[in-house]
């Protein structure tokens, strides 16, 4: 099963006693004001044709632990007739808004309804917000303006769920999914449809959108920088095929290739909704004097660190002699440094600072090494079962392009469990993290006790927790694997969240 030791865990939306159902779970965080937004569907049962408004809590990080304001109902996130569902939110770090997209179905159409008969009654929708989720727009319908004619080819279609990014470009990326209708009629009737993942991006910041070429079912994506110095847009999809599928593209999201399935991360049957969120890798100090320990890795750790990376660098906690390591803004007792006017996202932390997991003082460490741009690595979090619905954990890839690179799963709850999504933070050092700001993790999840469509639950833990407690079986990536295992689609596969 993995380790025994679990994050601490605060509910946010629980089932009321009148059946009201709370589901599909969306997180952002914001490092300039050190806010955290979770979203989520408020339906009036399980069922998804049940959907009926979005709702949100706020939430402000002080240092370990965050403080949750009340939840409210996001009364402009409608449309007339329609039920709203998948919150996908996104930040703007270059004008400050904040994106929420949605879609909203028509009455109580099921979606199995729209994939049978092909006939599409989805919208897609947004609200936006400048001052941190504390007030939202009126929704703007985009359907006719971004997806236009092609409507006619998508039985039905849907976002993330979970958030969206920005990439160092300005582009903003929103995942989504579409089922195509792949032939009209058989026989006076539908006959195949097959889902596809793809994003819509926005390269003028949200003025204007357009969506990519497919690949498969509910996605999520990170922007990914390697050691060369390249960068890839990495896809992490569900399937219905016992395990996931990733997708790579060149070229920001506008076209991915080819679809892999990925071994060591299982589905359920029918598959179920995940979540990646990409970081920086830390930086190990290795002491140079006998009584300059470092920090003590226990039981996989130990293992891990040396073992698990081809290629990891060990570097001190420094530049070259004289240089400084960049200042990142992550919470209100934290200010960046005078040049750093903008609130960055999550994705471009990761490619503005370093992280060091040491004790001691590692500025006092003679020697140092040149001060390099870290590789990303990529957190997945999903039920670990590949029977059913229960048992979320947590993975982690320090090479994510390779399909073998996950390591086994982390369980932060053990029990039903199903849609998650990750955001990545950088908290100011406490405890046992020196020399810059630790990498920390929240997970927005469902779980119950009987059925994981009781609660949705919060948690916030360290990339120190997750290498505690990662199994002594995690692999090291082959970089010189065997042929991908490629995905192939069959027809009329229905994702039931």
């Amino acid at each position: 099963m993995g380790s025994r030791h679990f994050p601490a865990r605060t509910v946010l939306f629980e089932k009321e006693s009148n059946g009201v159902t709370y589901r599909v779970p969306a997180l952002l965080y914001l490092p300039c004001v050190a806010k955290l937004l979770a979203f989520a569907e408020e339906r009036l049962s399980a069922d998804d044709a049940h959907a009926n408004v979005l709702v949100m809590r706020r939430g402000t990080v002080y240092g370990s632990y965050v403080e949750w304001e009340d939840m409210r109902v996001l009364e402009t996130a409608t449309l007339q007739h329609h039920r709203s569902m998948n919150p996908c939110p996104l930040y703007d770090e270059f004008t400050g808004t904040l994106f929420l997209f949605f879609i909203t179905v028509l009455g109580r159409t099921p979606e199995a309804y729209q994939i049978v008969t092909g006939q599409n009654v989805t919208r897609l929708c947004c609200v936006t917000s400048t001052d941190q989720g504390l007030s939202w727009s009126t929704a703007t319908d985009l359907t006719q303006q971004v997806i236009g004619r092609a409507i006619k080819d998508w039985a039905t279609f849907a976002l993330g769920p979970g958030h969206g990014i920005q990439l160092r470009s300005g582009r903003l990326l929103v995942p989504a999914y579409s089922y195509h209708i792949d032939c009209k009629e058989c026989f006076g009737q539908l006959c195949k449809t097959t889902p596809h993942s793809f994003a819509f991006y926005s390269d003028d910041h949200g003025r204007g959108w357009r969506f990519g070429e497919f690949i498969t079912g509910e996605c999520q994506l990170v922007s990914v920088d390697e050691e060369d110095g390249s960068n890839v847009l990495y896809c992490n999809a569900r399937s219905p095929l016992g395990f996931r599928v990733q997708a790579l593209s060149t070229d920001d999201g506008a076209v991915f290739h080819g679809g892999q399935l990925v071994q060591r991360l299982v589905e359920p049957p029918h598959g179920c909704h995940g979540s990646v969120v990409g970081f920086p890798a830390p930086f190990v100090y290795v002491p140079t004097a006998p009584r300059d320990p470092g920090v003590p890795l226990r039981g996989s750790a130990r293992q891990l660190l040396p073992g698990m990376l081809p290629g990891f660098r060990y570097l001190p906690a420094r530049q070259a002699a004289g240089d400084e390591l960049p200042t990142v803004a992550t919470s209100s007792h934290h200010k960046p440094a005078q040049s750093q006017k903008r609130c960055l996202t999550p994705g471009h932390l990761s490619h503005t600072s370093g992280v060091t997991l040491v004790q001691g003082d590692p500025m006092t460490t003679p020697n140092p090494a040149p001060f390099f741009q870290a590789p990303t690595w990529v957190l997945y979090s999903h039920p670990t079962s590949s029977m059913s619905r229960v048992n979320m954990g947590v993975h982690l890839s320090t090479f994510p392009r390779d399909a073998e690179s996950w390591t086994e799963p982390w369980v932060i709850y053990e029990g039903p469990s199903a849609y998650s999504d990750l955001a990545y933070m950088e908290l100011p050092y406490n405890g046992g993290i020196v020399g810059g700001p630790a990498v920390a993790f929240a997970c927005l999840y469902e779980n119950g006790t009987r059925s994981p469509y009781e609660q949705i639950s919060f948690s916030m833990f360290t990339l120190y927790d997750v290498l505690q407690n990662i199994p002594l079986t995690a692999t090291a990536p082959q970089r010189d694997s065997a042929p991908p295992h490629r995905a192939k689609w069959g027809r009329r596969s229905c994702l039931v969240s």
